[in-house]
């Protein structure tokens, strides 16, 4: 076997390891189908009561509890959970990210730090909510900013739209759809941050979740309020006659 057949046929692997304070270092690999994108996790003998589905399911939640009996966020979200449980956001780490093709260092919050790391989880587990998100994770941008993120997801959704457009479905070029879909996330990010508030964790992964709904919500409104004017700017190369 080759190199790159080798590499096609092993897992995409990111890997973040948390300095702590307090000397302390955690270490989190994540490994993803290399073709779906899909998180590859190892199951557990024994799970929380708190990952099972019907614990604080979120109202539109498609997922059946006679087919599932557990969250499949939740039960990925378990290592994550339960180390930084006693975690404060403002609590400052050296956080070390390395992907397949670089690697990214911040001295930051908890709080941004467990945001970045349950948000590849949120989209990975197989919630079918948040699938729709899983596209960007093949190019992860760890501690990105409000308008990279906005970027991103609106490059993903066009290159979508492209794709349904080849398959002869009715693309959606004006968005309209997605708007729909960010409330729908905003809706997971709300109530699962309910199900952890609901056993008492600190508010490290908690206020995780707060600063991925921010993104969210931005995203939303600058789509519905039509403020996209300023990235319109960047593409004046296209726009001239």
């Amino acid at each position: 076997m080759t190199d790159q057949a080798a590499k096609r046929d092993r897992a995409f692997t990111l890997r973040y390891v948390f300095s702590l304070g307090n000397g302390a270092a955690k270490e989190f690999t994540i490994r993803l189908d290399r073709k779906s994108m899909s998180a590859l996790t190892a199951p557990k003998e024994l799970y929380p009561e708190w990952t099972e589905l019907t614990f604080h399911q979120c109202p539109t939640c498609p997922l059946n509890p006679r087919e599932h009996q557990r969250c499949p966020i939740a039960a990925n979200l378990v290592d994550v959970v339960e180390f930084f449980r006693d975690s404060l956001s403002h609590e400052q780490t050296d956080v070390l990210v390395e992907t397949e093709a670089r690697g990214y260092t911040k001295r930051t919050t908890l709080q941004e730090g467990v945001s970045s790391i349950i948000g590849i989880y949120m989209v990975t587990s197989g919630c079918p909510v948040m699938d729709k998100l899983r596209p960007m994770v093949r190019t992860h941008l760890p501690f990105a900013t409000v308008e990279e993120t906005m970027y991103r997801v609106l490059s993903m959704y066009l290159l979508a739209q492209y794709f349904l457009a080849k398959r002869n479905h009715e693309p959606d070029w004006e968005l309209k759809k997605l708007v729909n879909i960010y409330q729908d996330v905003e809706s997971v990010n709300k109530h699962f941050r309910e199900r952890l508030s609901a056993i008492n964790v600190n508010d490290a992964t908690v206020n995780a979740l707060v600063n991925l709904n921010c993104f969210a919500d931005f995203t939303a409104f600058a789509i519905e309020e039509n403020r996209l004017d300023e990235m319109e700017l960047l593409f004046h190369a296209y726009l001239e006659k």
